[in-house]
């Protein structure tokens, strides 16, 4: 049996005790481990959502060294994982061999709801449902668009224009992707909704919670999307960026880890952003808003462009940046991990 083959086998369900003991071995290097690891994952995503809080939870807290290790519940819904899903899902996977950009792999992930099977749609549209975070889903209409250009006269430090600059400066898709592109239309009521403000909001929330919109701070906000609301695209995407670190860059796993679940606490830590009515704070100044709703600041033990940095730093930057990694590797080992200005650059 190959690796590939053993991952699909592993993609069912998995006790809490097994995915401790993974990121114990994965943290030590264990390619075994990975696999386990990218496996249950999968599974939460493309299978069996109900089972994600659980998951995530026990690897967060094992990854990061301390938090909640809930038993896996067993016996919940879940849709088959046909042959047909992992040759799409390996498709997305080997896709990496010639470079996604942010949109590239959006786009790709995206495309996986295809080859979900039929049960997947009211599995996760029941997941939602009962998620605490996407309240908001069941008793609100479909957002419509927001007006970027009417952000420009907002009041220069609020939140408003902070997100019109950011949309601005960066060349952003106000809402990420089309939505009738991705026939959100076609969702029920509650994914519609939910898959609709989060692509509205998405910079809002990059802003209101202090991820950067770097490789690291999408992968992280991510994992944060994921403990708020159940995203299943966020489960997707970071169960398709585990499996292509584990074939492709198995050197980079350990950082990649660490990345989503930070997001994944940050998450479980902050309010529920979905209830917010963001579109009255237009005027708001940012620090004022993550006051009044008590909103943490998104922390990180890897600078904010650490994944750049990899990529495209001078040779001596490079090695220098390397080095420390390393040493962040091996501290994993044994330890918490090292406090972020030990790891700055």
């Amino acid at each position: 049996m190959n690796r590939r083959e053993k991952l699909q086998q592993l993609a069912c369900y998995t006790d809490a005790k097994t995915i401790r003991d993974a990121v114990v071995a994965a943290k030590r290097g264990s390619g075994e481990a990975r696999v386990q690891l990218s496996a249950t994952m999968a599974w939460v995503a493309y299978s069996c959502p109900d089972a994600c809080p659980a998951v995530c939870d026990n690897i967060s807290s094992a990854w990061l060294g301390s938090g909640p290790t809930p038993e896996v519940p067993r016996n919940q819904a879940e849709a088959a994982m046909p042959d047909s899903f992992w040759k799409a899902f390996w498709t997305v996977v080997d896709g990496h061999d010639e470079g996604y950009d942010a949109i590239e792999i959006t786009v790709a992930v995206a495309s996986l709801g295809e080859a979900l099977h039929e049960d997947m749609g009211p599995i996760s549209e029941q997941h939602a449902l009962n998620h605490p975070g996407a309240a908001a889903a069941q008793i609100r209409d479909i957002p419509g668009y927001t007006d970027i250009e009417a952000l420009a006269k907002c009041p220069t430090n609020s939140l408003g224009y902070a997100l019109y600059r950011l949309v601005l400066d960066n060349g952003y898709d106000p809402e990420v992707l089309s939505r009738d592109e991705i026939q959100l239309n076609e969702l029920p009521h509650v994914l519609h909704y939910l898959n609709a403000r989060i692509l509205q909001m998405h910079e809002v929330w990059h802003l209101a919670a202090g991820y950067r919109t770097t490789s690291s701070g999408e992968i992280a906000i991510s994992g944060f999307q994921l403990a708020q609301f159940g995203h299943n695209y966020s489960s997707m995407f970071l169960a398709a960026v585990m499996a292509i670190s584990t074939f492709k860059e198995p050197a980079g796993f350990g950082i990649l880890m660490q990345i989503i679940n930070e997001g994944w606490r940050h998450g479980r830590e902050a309010p529920a952003m979905m209830d917010i009515e963001w579109e009255a704070e237009w005027n708001t100044p940012l620090e004022d808003i993550r006051q009044k709703y008590n909103i943490p600041h998104f922390q990180s033990v890897f600078p904010t462009d650490v994944l750049e940095q990899v990529d495209d730093a001078p040779f001596w930057r490079k090695a220098i940046l390397m080095l420390k990694l390393l040493r962040f590797s091996l501290r994993l080992r044994q330890n918490p991990p090292v406090p972020q200005s030990q790891l700055a650059i």
